[in-house]
C-alpha cells in the first residue's frame, strides 16, 4: 500500500511568511534631530547685546584716554606694584596656612583650654573686618608706644610696625581663621576608623595625624585653599590704607599726579585679572586632580568645553 501523500525533497526549504521575510530586512537608521531650545538663543541674544551696549559705551566715552591705558600697562611702578602684591599674598597665605593647620587641630584637641582659646582666636578674626584688623596693626604704636621683649629684643613701635609688618599680619592672621575652618573641614571628613586602626597598631595621636589622617584630608583641604589664595591676591588691595605700595597704591599714585585717575585705575583692573586668571587655571587643575578617585568622571577641561560647543553649534546648523 502506498502512501497518498508525497515526501517533498530533503533539500527543500520551508516556505518564508510575510512576517518573518519583513522582519529579516535591516530597519532604517533612525534620524535623530537635536531639540532647539530657542529660548536659550533669543537670552544669548538679549546678554550679546547689552554686553555689546557696555562696551561701546565706556570704548566711545570722550573722557577715557585709552591710550593712557596702554602707556602705563608695564610701567615700571605698575609692575613693582604688581610684584608686591604678589609677595604680601604669597607670604600671608603661607602664614594662613601654617597657623590654620595649628587652629584646627587645637579645635579638635581634647584639652579645653586649647580648644577654647582656637575658638575664640576664629571667632574674632572672622568676626572683624579686615580693613579694621590692618588699621588697628598699623596705629599699634598709640597703645604701645615701644616694643620691649626684655633681653631678646626692644625697639620703637613705629619701626618694628612698617606698612609692610601691618600688611602682613592683618592679612595672615586674618587668612589663619578662614583656613583653620578649612583644614577642620578636612580632618573631620577622614573616616574615624582610620585613626581607630592606627592606634590600634600603637601610632601616637600626633603621628596618626602627620602620617594617616592629614595627608588624607588634603584631598579637601587643598582645592578651597586654592581659591582662598585667588581671593587673597584681590583682599591685598586693602593694603592701601596702611600706606604699603602695592598694585592700587601704585596705580592711584600715578593717577593723582597724571590726573588719569580712571584710566589708572583700569590698569589696576587690567593686573588683577592676569594675576587672578593665571592662577585660576592653576586651581583648576588642581581641583581636578583631587577629584580623582571621587568622581565618576572628570570635570572638562576649557579645551574640552570649547570643543564641545563646536560639535554643538555643527550640530544645530545641520
Amino acid at each position: 500500500m502506498t502512501d497518498k501523500f508525497e515526501k517533498e525533497p530533503a533539500d527543500a526549504t520551508p516556505p518564508v511568511s510575510k512576517e518573518a521575510s519583513a522582519a529579516s530586512v535591516a530597519p532604517e537608521a533612525i534620524k535623530a534631530v537635536p531639540v532647539r531650545h530657542w529660548g536659550r538663543y533669543v537670552s544669548a541674544v538679549v546678554v550679546l547685546a547689552l554686553v555689546g551696549l557696555l562696551v561701546n559705551a565706556f570704548a566711545t566715552a570722550d573722557k577715557i584716554q585709552w591710550s593712557a591705558v596702554g602707556d602705563y600697562v608695564f610701567d615700571d611702578t605698575v609692575l613693582k606694584g604688581a610684584g608686591r602684591t604678589l609677595l604680601i599674598s604669597v607670604l600671608s597665605m603661607i602664614m594662613g596656612v601654617v597657623l590654620g593647620v595649628i587652629l584646627a587641630v587645637m579645635r579638635l584637641s581634647k584639652n579645653p583650654v586649647t580648644s577654647w582659646v582656637a575658638w575664640v582666636y576664629i571667632w574674632f578674626f572672622r568676626g572683624t573686618p579686615v580693613y579694621v584688623q590692618l588699621l588697628l596693626w598699623f596705629n599699634l604704636a598709640l597703645i604701645f608706644p615701644t616694643l620691649n621683649l626684655g633681653p631678646i629684643y626692644k625697639d620703637e613701635m613705629v619701626d618694628v610696625m612698617t606698612p609692610f609688618m601691618a600688611a602682613l599680619l592683618g592679612l595672615g592672621l586674618n587668612e589663619a581663621a578662614y583656613m583653620a575652618e578649612i583644614c577642620r573641614a578636612g580632618l573631620l571628613a577622614v573616616d574615624e576608623g582610620q585613626t581607630e586602626a592606627s592606634h590600634a597598631l600603637g601610632m601616637s595621636h600626633a603621628k596618626t595625624l602627620r602620617r594617616i589622617v592629614i595627608p588624607q584630608a588634603m584631598r579637601v583641604i587643598v582645592p578651597p585653599t586654592g581659591n582662598e589664595f585667588i581671593n587673597m591676591l584681590k583682599t591685598s588691595s586693602l593694603v592701601y590704607a596702611v600706606t604699603y605700595n602695592e598694585l592700587l597704591r601704585a596705580t592711584s599714585t600715578i593717577g593723582s599726579t597724571s590726573y588719569a585717575v580712571m584710566e589708572m585705575l583700569f590698569v589696576a583692573c587690567i593686573w588683577y585679572l592676569v594675576m587672578t586668571s593665571v592662577f585660576s587655571v592653576f586651581q583648576f587643575y588642581l581641583e581636578r586632580r583631587y577629584a580623582r578617585g571621587t568622581s565618576r568622571s572628570l570635570p572638562a577641561t576649557p579645551w574640552q568645553k570649547v570643543k564641545a560647543n563646536m560639535i554643538s553649534l555643527s550640530s544645530w546648523r545641520r
